[in-house]
């Protein structure tokens, strides 16, 4: 198998990772309450999914 004969260069190591940067995760605003919320999920505040109630949410007091 070929071998490297040369190491690379910081700069050329840092240009191939230019691109592995953890990215946030998006959120989106709930339809009802807008209150932020994970994309394709059940609201945590609400309990409503694509404007309709889905499940019964308790009140912490």
């Amino acid at each position: 198998m070929a071998n490297p004969k040369r190491r690379h260069s910081r700069s050329r190591s840092g240009k191939r990772r230019a691109h592995d940067a953890l990215v946030p995760p998006g959120w989106s605003l709930c339809t009802t309450c807008f209150e932020p919320k994970p994309p394709h999920r059940v609201c945590p505040h609400c309990g409503s999914y694509k404007g309709r109630t889905v499940i019964e949410v308790e009140e912490l007091e």
